[in-house]
């Protein structure tokens, strides 16, 4: 046959197979139904093996793509069936008691708690976030969530990637360890300074001070400088910047922003030494509730997968099953498990939307960890 008479194969096969995945979906509602009304779980993973056996024993060849393509069927019929069957899962009443309250616009004042101190990029982005905010500054990114945890403030801004040196894991750790929802996400341009004392030259300096970020984001600089510069790690950009002003040792010079100078009275250095032009820190805002806006589109979530082959295949299967984005996915170990590992997700889409929160509720219900950190928009 040529390639025309193939294809008119293919069609002629294609049609009865559209029609019998039609009723075969069809049954599962029927299944649905029957389960819902004798309260069984939507789950039968015994009758699930016994079918992928059967297909792979008749599949020849061919086994492994008749595995995946029934295992699809499969993830597909289960959310169908989820659709109509609820689940209690926590996440929709957190969603629901957060949709109940009606928000209006996101707020433009509040107190708000920074890492660092004035100058830092966190304050820069706060200032962004929210014009008339009132600003709390704190040493360490978990008193940031503890403030937030606590009532003492009720949000706070924190850094979470850099377009050029990736995550700030510290901030998903905590996301992770503490009580708090993602309400904001704003995306700030950055562009580092080498700053010292007025009359300090490049070749004078014996020390570079700032944060582990913007010494990663400023590699290529700090490597030109050859290995008779200390370079050491500061809590805060901004506070490096204040150590250099206030050490009487000579030679000392912090990598921070511009305003830096007008803070602390150095004068630049050196500008413009980051790796990129296009570096950019994502900061998001943290709420001690679900607070959801208008125009919220990305959703973020921890997810602890059972730790065998196929884990995250199940959770990307399902996400492809129900036409989500995936915009980020990033694995973090689980201390105290060797080589297991948790997996930090954002998602396009909206709880607005009855079957986003199905697909939450799924998640939450098929893996071993979930943890739901927002619906926001981001800037």
């Amino acid at each position: 046959m040529d390639l025309s008479e193939i294809r008119d194969r293919i069609d002629e096969i294609d049609k009865p197979l559209l029609s019998l995945f039609l009723e075969r979906m069809a049954l599962s509602r029927e299944v649905a139904e029957y389960k819902k009304a004798n309260n069984l779980p939507i789950m039968n993973k015994k009758r699930e093996r016994e079918i992928l056996k059967r297909v792979m024993d008749e599949s020849g060849d061919l086994e492994q793509y008749a595995h995946r393509f029934y295992s699809t069927i499969f993830e597909l019929s289960r959310s169908y069936q989820e659709e109509i069957i609820p689940n209690g899962a926590k996440v929709r009443a957190e969603i629901e008691k957060a949709l109940a309250v009606e928000t209006g616009e996101f707020p433009k004042t509040g107190t708000i708690a920074c890492q660092g101190v004035e100058g830092a990029y966190s304050q820069m982005a706060a200032d962004r976030m929210f014009p008339r905010g009132n600003l709390m500054f704190f040493k360490t990114f978990e008193a940031v969530f503890d403030a937030v945890e606590s009532g003492l403030c009720r949000y706070g801004v924190v850094p979470i990637e850099n377009s050029s040196n990736g995550s700030v894991r510290a901030t998903y750790d905590l996301l992770n360890k503490k009580n708090c929802r993602i309400v904001r996400s704003e995306r700030l341009c950055v562009r580092h300074e080498l700053l010292a004392k007025p009359g300090t030259k490049l070749e004078d300096i014996t020390e570079i001070h700032s944060h582990e970020q913007a010494l990663g984001q400023c590699s290529e600089f700090l490597k030109s400088l050859g290995d008779e510069v200390s370079i050491i790690p500061a809590d805060n950009t901004a506070m490096a910047a204040e150590m250099a002003a206030k050490s009487e040792k000579k030679g000392i010079a912090a990598i921070a922003s511009h305003s830096g100078c007008e803070n602390y009275g150095l004068v630049p250095v050196a500008a413009g030494i980051q790796n990129s032009d296009n570096n950019y820190t994502r900061f998001v805002c943290i709420a001690k509730n679900t607070e959801i806006y208008p125009g919220a589109d990305h959703i973020s979530l921890i997810l602890a997968v059972k730790h065998k082959p196929g884990a995250l295949y199940e959770i990307l299967s399902k996400l492809a099953a129900m036409e989500v984005n995936l915009i980020k996915l990033e694995s973090c170990p689980i201390v105290g498990h060797d080589f297991e590992f948790m997996f930090f997700f954002e998602l396009q889409g909206s709880v607005r939307d009855p079957k986003t929160v199905t697909l939450l509720e799924s998640l939450e219900r098929d893996c071993e960890g979930f943890v739901f950190l927002g619906n926001y928009l981001e800037v």
